[in-house]
């Protein structure tokens, strides 16, 4: 079909879609929709960059369903968050399917899929398991134990056994008692409760769905997994497409933990693993010692202390496994049960062997120019000592494993960074010429509906908190507001000490994260117009509160990755390494990432106004000031606090 005839096409259903659902034309949306069409029938890679406001959903859902409808192959739809997820399936898909019905050859079908441990697995309900982690109080176990009855009983009532349909909500704990991942379960061939099974089920409506909604853990698992994870798809829209490469580098990275091998030689004696498992106890014993005196953050070279320890552990684990792995005859009839476990535990030592060999793999390498993982130790609550090794780059699995397999949309209210879409294609794996691109705009003024502000006088941020300075600008710009402010902090501490010191000088309520649920604390913001919401990275992509209620920005400093995050150090000194400039392609775009989204925040509807303050005169005073800032939306800017605090009040008295 001609692009014309296609644009004619695209064009004319997108307009009896938002007719039939009471909208009205959107040129951004047009374009953008328009465009994915394009992509889907030419098989071309496409990124879009959809600001607040365009409609980008229904951009993409309306040639997604012609596309899924005429071409007989399903298409997936990937987010990131769980939010955009259930608005997906939960709202616009189904009044879509319904507008669009008597225009298309046949009705609309959509599913949902996610991982199986988002469901409960009936076997283990069935058989009476629940794992043991004998690293528990009594008082801990009493209370999960509550919560696995809760979800007995809910169990038999659920149609979905999907845990986002769980409306009293339980611990991680308790949750994992009663259902199992994609590496533990039976089968469908192998396990008693196959035909109920609640993730048998949903993979089955995915099967015979046009659209198919997952997340982009999922879809990383299906573009790594040797075997296909997600139905057959010949397309792909990634949504929230600027979370990508973070969630696709979560799913591929490994760790151990003194903890997992306590608990995998526990579950291994019950099943007799002739005296395996007491070696596996003792080096999981020995593991913190092995770890104690060895350096935290990215190792470079293996410290000498853990190299001959990892062997061991590496080969121990292979041989509990194979001493576990075959059920004596008659088991599986016998006692499923523990024919379950055998299974489970397999797979678990296999993970944690193949997670060894990884990291000693690492260091096998002896061209720095072909390392591929980055090992790295850190401490942490409650699990102590954790040794991870994760993919120095995800653009080469992303290049072989998605694009070269798959036509894929990929779409963000962010994703040009320094003003153009380069640095986010080449964290993707997409080479200049392989892929279109498309900048749909908003239907919003930047320059007319916002201020950005950033106050020269303060004094650069440091690394001991919020300088007094900076606390009292705060102060002032919240005070001219009326409260109003969301502000966004670099990090936990910094949070904190701004609420510690606002609360006994403003007469405003000032929630602070940490102190309540997320959703419940952006609840209590937007429903108060004059509080004042202040948090970490995760209000700085997930507030969505239009009107006044957020009407002042402020961001403490310009969010750099920490210094001592491995591996993004490990990502600039290739890039160093290979001629590119390390700083500006690691830690100036993601800064700019964060900035573009925090940003974000202030303009949600068409009639909102107000200012975005970024205390860091870095922003301006900085080369890479102009990179950061061309990565934001196009603010009126200014450095005259008079002029800021004026035109705070009378947006607040409009």
């Amino acid at each position: 079909m001609a692009t014309s005839e296609i644009d004619k096409a695209t064009t004319e259903l997108l307009g009896h879609a938002v007719t039939a659902l009471g909208g009205a034309r959107r040129d951004g949306q047009v374009l953008m929709s328009c465009a994915v069409a394009r992509a889907l029938a030419n098989e071309r890679h496409l990124a879009v960059q959809a600001g607040t406001g365009t409609g980008k959903s229904l951009a993409y859902l309306v040639p997604a369903a012609a596309h899924a409808i005429a071409s007989e192959q399903s298409v997936v739809v990937s987010t990131a968050t769980i939010a955009l997820q259930r608005q997906l399936v939960g709202r616009d898909l189904p009044r879509l399917a319904k507008a669009l019905e008597p225009h298309l050859d046949r009705p609309l079908t959509f599913a949902i899929l996610k991982g199986r441990s988002n469901y409960i697995c009936l076997n283990k309900l069935a058989t009476g398991q629940a794992a043991e982690d004998g690293l528990l109080s009594e008082e801990e176990l009493s209370g999960i134990g509550k919560e696995v009855r809760h979800l007995s009983d809910w169990a038999q009532d659920t149609d979905t056994g999907d845990r986002d349909d769980l409306e009293e909500g339980v611990s991680n704990l308790a949750w994992r008692q009663l259902s199992v991942t994609a590496n533990e379960c039976l089968g469908a061939s192998r396990c008693p409760q196959a035909e109920e099974c609640f993730a048998e089920a949903a993979r089955k409506k995915a099967r015979e769905a046009d659209i198919i909604v997952t997340n982009h853990a999922l879809l990383a698992i299906d573009a790594l997994a040797e075997v296909d994870v997600l139905p057959q798809h010949d397309a792909v829209i990634i949504d929230e497409a600027h979370e990508l490469d973070g969630r696709i580098t979560g799913v591929a990275t490994n760790e151990l933990t003194a903890n997992a091998l306590v608990l995998a030689a526990r579950r291994a004696k019950k099943l007799g693993a002739d005296g395996k498992d007491d070696e596996l106890v003792g080096l999981a014993d020995d593991w913190p010692i092995v770890l104690d005196s060895a350096p935290r953050g990215r190792w470079t070279t293996l410290p000498e202390e853990v190299a001959g320890p990892l062997v061991k552990l590496r080969d121990t684990l292979w041989s509990v496994r194979t001493a576990i792995h075959t059920a004596p005859d008659g088991e599986a009839a016998s006692d499923p049960e523990k024919n379950a476990e055998r299974h489970h535990l397999s797979q678990h030592l296999v993970e944690l062997h193949d997670t060894c060999v990884r990291i000693l793999g690492v260091f096998e390498q002896e061209d720095p120019a072909k390392q591929v993982d980055v090992v790295w130790l850190s401490d942490e609550p409650r699990r102590g000592a954790t040794l991870r090794v994760a993919p120095l780059s995800v653009s080469g699995l992303l290049a072989t494993r998605l694009f070269a397999e798959k036509t894929v949309v990929l779409t963000s209210a962010t994703l040009t960074v320094g003003g153009n879409f380069q640095a986010m294609a080449a964290s993707w794996g997409l080479a200049k010429g392989s892929y279109d691109h498309l900048d749909a705009g908003t239907p919003f003024d930047p320059a007319k509906s916002g201020i950005l502000y950033v106050p020269v006088h303060l004094p650069e941020p440091g690394r001991d908190g919020l300088s007094p300075e900076a606390l009292a600008e705060i102060k002032d710009l919240i005070m001219a507001a009326g409260g109003r402010t969301l502000g966004l902090f670099s990090s936990r501490r910094a949070a904190e000490q701004a609420a510690e010191f606002l609360r006994p000088r403003i007469p405003m309520d000032v929630l602070c994260q940490g102190e309540d649920s997320t959703p419940n604390l952006i609840k209590r913001f937007a429903a108060n117009e004059n509080a004042v919401l202040v948090g970490t990275l995760t209000l700085w992509q997930g507030v969505d509160v239009p009107g006044k209620s957020c009407s002042v920005v402020i961001m403490d400093r310009i969010p750099f990755p920490r210094p001592d995050d491995p591996l993004l150090q490990a990502r600039k000194e290739a890039a160093d390494a290979a001629g590119r400039n390390g700083f500006m392609e690691v830690a100036a775009t993601h800064a700019a990432l964060l900035m573009a989204q925090g940003a974000g925040r202030l303009l949600r509807h068409v009639d909102d106004r107000g200012v975005v303050a970024v205390l860091d005169t870095r922003l301006v005073s900085k080369r890479y000031g102009g990179f950061l800032r061309a990565s934001m939306p196009a603010f009126w800017p200014t450095t005259d606090k008079k002029t800021v605090i004026s035109a705070i009040k009378r947006l607040i008295s409009r």
